[in-house]
Formats: structure tokens, C-alpha cells, sequence
């Protein structure tokens, strides 16, 4: 069989550069509120009164509270769950969820694989979020298709660039993560 798998990945080599989002964006699930920030704060115990007293946000020179640089990527996710949904289908143990809003971009040049988990993520931060903000994801650049036979099987890592723009269609963060998309090696199933 040789490289032959790596050939399969060829498609999606040559596209790196194009943005294949089409032009659609994804929204977030929920307006940015003082009660979300909030319980985004608690388990980090994050003691910062930017992200809970508007006076001293206000007194900074922002409009409200801002919520924190690392909670802008929850803020842009669609809905995870939705009722009388079923997240996974089956209980093997490479289970896969069926949807899923963080398993990154899927291309309709990638070969088929049953499996994916994110490698790296990295963010440009250029404005603040605030109460009220309503977030969304626009684009899905690919900006790199790697093939690589890994331990747990063979596949591609991909590396996605997105923009996150609020209501105002303001860009207020730039991010690239990577996936490895593979399928298991038979002795990992």
C-alpha cells in the first residue's frame, strides 16, 4: 500500500490558502452578559474587576465589562447541545461525537476519517468584548495540510484560520488551530 494514503490528502495540499467558508459565518450561541462573564470567572477564581464591576471597567475607558481575552472562543461557539439531541451514537471506545461545534472546519476535499482532536490553538486578541456583544466566526482559511502516520493512525494535521467579529461586524480576534484527522491504526481499536 505504501504512501498511498498520503495521496489522498493531495486535494486538500494544493487548496492550502483558499478560504472555503463561502462566505457564511457561524454565530454564537448567546449575547455576552454580566452573568456569563461571571461564571466564566468562578471556577478560575480570575479576581479582576474589569470583568465584573462596570464602574471600574467604565473608569478604564471601556463601555461595560469585558469579558476575558480567553473566554472570546466559548463566546463565538455555536450550541454544543440542543434538547432531544444526542451528542454521541455509540460507546465504542474511538467514539466520535456525531456534531459536534469544536472538531474545526471540515473541508469536502478531505478523504474520509473517523478520527479528529485538536493539536494547537493560537489567537491574536485586537479588541475588547463586551456586555452586550454578540460574537461570530467568519471564515475557515486552510493554511496548512500536513499527512502524517502518528501512533494513533494515519491522517493529516490541518491548520484553520478564522476571524471572530462581534455585531458590529468589528474583528476582535484572528485565530489558527490545528486538528489531526486521522483514521485509527487497526491494533488501536
Amino acid at each position: 500500500m505504501g504512501n498511498d494514503w498520503k495521496a489522498a490528502w493531495q486535494p486538500l495540499m494544493d487548496a492550502v490558502g483558499q478560504d472555503f467558508s463561502e462566505g457564511r459565518v457561524v454565530n454564537g450561541a448567546d449575547v455576552v452578559t454580566a452573568a456569563t462573564i461571571r461564571r466564566y470567572l468562578e471556577p478560575l477564581e480570575f479576581d479582576c474587576p474589569l470583568h465584573y464591576d462596570a464602574d471600574v471597567a467604565k473608569e478604564f475607558g471601556y463601555d461595560d465589562v469585558i469579558a476575558p481575552n480567553t473566554s472570546i472562543q466559548t463566546f463565538s461557539l455555536p450550541p454544543m447541545w440542543a434538547p432531544g439531541q444526542t451528542i454521541f451514537e455509540n460507546v465504542d471506545r474511538n467514539a466520535q461525537p456525531a456534531t459536534t461545534a469544536i472538531a474545526g472546519f471540515k473541508s469536502p476535499l478531505e478523504p474520509p476519517t473517523t478520527g479528529f482532536f485538536a493539536t494547537d490553538y493560537e489567537a491574536e486578541y485586537l479588541l475588547p468584548v463586551t456586555v452586550g456583544d454578540r460574537l461570530y466566526r467568519h471564515g475557515a482559511k486552510l493554511v496548512n495540510c500536513l499527512p502524517k502516520e502518528t501512533k494513533v493512525g494515519r491522517g493529516a494535521f490541518l491548520t484553520w484560520e478564522m476571524e471572530i467579529r462581534n455585531q458590529r461586524n468589528e474583528v476582535v480576534a484572528r485565530t489558527r488551530s490545528t486538528w489531526l484527522r486521522y483514521n485509527p491504526h487497526e491494533a488501536a481499536l
